[in-house]
């Protein structure tokens, strides 16, 4: 934990993350990076020179039938008030809509809901779990099934609801959450399309890549955080 809460502390100050007063909504899906960063930010909240309220918001997307009663628990010995929002979000996009890519809708749908009762619990910032893989893998995504370049921001305005989104693992990778000896109350993934994703793809890709080209994963990071680096077309010219 404590290589994780050096990376989380370097985030939040090279980012401006958190600022006094702030109060942040914790998107907590029950998976490893979620209750990790709940855990990650309670600990920081100790010692942060910005002084801050914090809460976790889980949105279940099984109609009320996910069993959250470990991850109540959890949230209650750390001192994490905990809102859990019951959605039909599950029912709408596979039994209704039978989506054939379901990751997108699935997931504006739980933002929109995250955000709102965020907005409603008087928060200004929602922090999210996405770590440092995640940023390579929506890169690579982004590229070869958008064909463009694109990934999410450390910090983000969400005009349409007057919020900041905030991920605070943005430094932490992936390897360092798994290893992470915390006997977390891991939910398991209910969805019908888990691993398999374009993501997941992506995901089996970049380790063999990085079996490939030694540290291939680390200079892709690398290339995405120092804007110095870039070296691509100007339309302007």
């Amino acid at each position: 934990m404590q290589k994780i809460l050096g990376l989380l502390r370097k985030a939040c100050e090279e980012y401006e993350l958190i600022e006094d007063g702030d109060k942040i909504a914790v998107g907590l899906s029950g998976g490893k990076d979620s209750l990790a960063l709940v855990l990650a930010l309670k600990r920081y909240q100790t010692f942060s020179k910005n002084k801050f309220d914090l809460i976790a918001i889980s949105v279940d997307l099984n109609s009320g039938n996910n069993d959250y009663s470990e991850i109540e628990k959890f949230c209650k010995d750390i001192n994490v008030p905990l809102h859990i929002v019951k959605t039909d979000i599950k029912q709408i996009v596979f039994d209704i809509r039978k989506e054939k890519n379901p990751c997108s809708l699935c997931a504006n749908m739980r933002r929109g809901v995250l955000n709102s009762t965020a907005k409603s619990l008087g928060c200004n910032k929602v922090a999210l779990g996405h770590h440092k893989d995640d940023l390579i893998e929506t890169f690579i995504m982004s590229l070869f099934f958008e064909g463009r370049l694109s990934v999410f921001k450390p910090k983000s305005y969400l005009s349409n609801v007057d919020l900041f989104s905030i991920r605070p693992f943005i430094f932490v990778a992936e390897d360092d959450i798994i290893k992470l000896n915390e006997n977390l109350p891991i939910l398991e993934n209910p969805c019908p399309a888990n691993k398999q994703t374009q993501r997941q793809k992506v995901k089996e890709l970049l380790s063999i890549l990085d079996l490939k080209f030694k540290d291939s994963k680390e200079k892709i990071f690398n290339s995405i955080i120092h804007s110095e680096r870039y070296n691509l077309f100007d339309n302007k010219k």
